[in-house]
């Protein structure tokens, strides 16, 4: 299978979204209807997509011309609810369905790591919870771990911290 990865670009934010829609709604049946029509519209805003493309730097990954992989990783400087001031941290790690378990997720999580090590930050997090478990092992792999617990959409999830230069 012939799959080309590279650094996204605003051009590719309709194909971004479309992939992110896509990608998570596959955890609907994990959600209440309430809990999922919040988690959606968060999804399906463009504004969601255009924000991210403005504060982070995404890969992404295509087959025949179509984006089938994401991950966005957030430069320090831009503290949520969830992460620190300090922290770099990745978001929306998201694949096409047909194209799982084919190592995408991984490659992209790896892309981001290590454009962390080049632009000097100290600590990459990222957020998962327990209906994303695939995800997990990925992170664990990479040497992150559990920094805390919380609850959102009445769901477990946790805050995953690796520090890079013990790396």
């Amino acid at each position: 299978m012939n799959l080309t990865f590279r650094k996204g670009t605003i051009e590719d934010k309709d194909q971004l979204q479309a992939l992110g829609v896509l990608a998570y709604s596959q955890h609907q049946s994990a959600m209440t209807p309430e809990n999922w029509r919040t988690y959606n519209s968060f999804m399906s805003n463009p504004e969601t997509f255009t924000y991210l493309m403005s504060t982070s730097t995404c890969f992404l990954c295509e087959h025949e011309n179509e984006i089938i992989g994401m991950a966005f990783l957030v430069s320090n400087g831009h503290p949520t609810e969830m992460f620190e001031e300090h922290w770099s941290y990745i978001r929306m790690v998201g694949v096409n369905p047909n194209f799982e378990g084919k190592g995408i997720a991984k490659r992209l999580t790896k892309m981001c790591i290590d454009f962390a090590l080049e632009t000097n930050e100290n600590f990459v997090a990222l957020h998962t919870s327990e209906f994303m478990n695939a995800a997990r092992h990925i992170y664990e792999g990479f040497g992150f771990k559990v920094a805390r617990e919380l609850t959102r959409y009445d769901k477990k999830y946790w805050i995953y911290l690796l520090n890079i230069k013990t790396q």
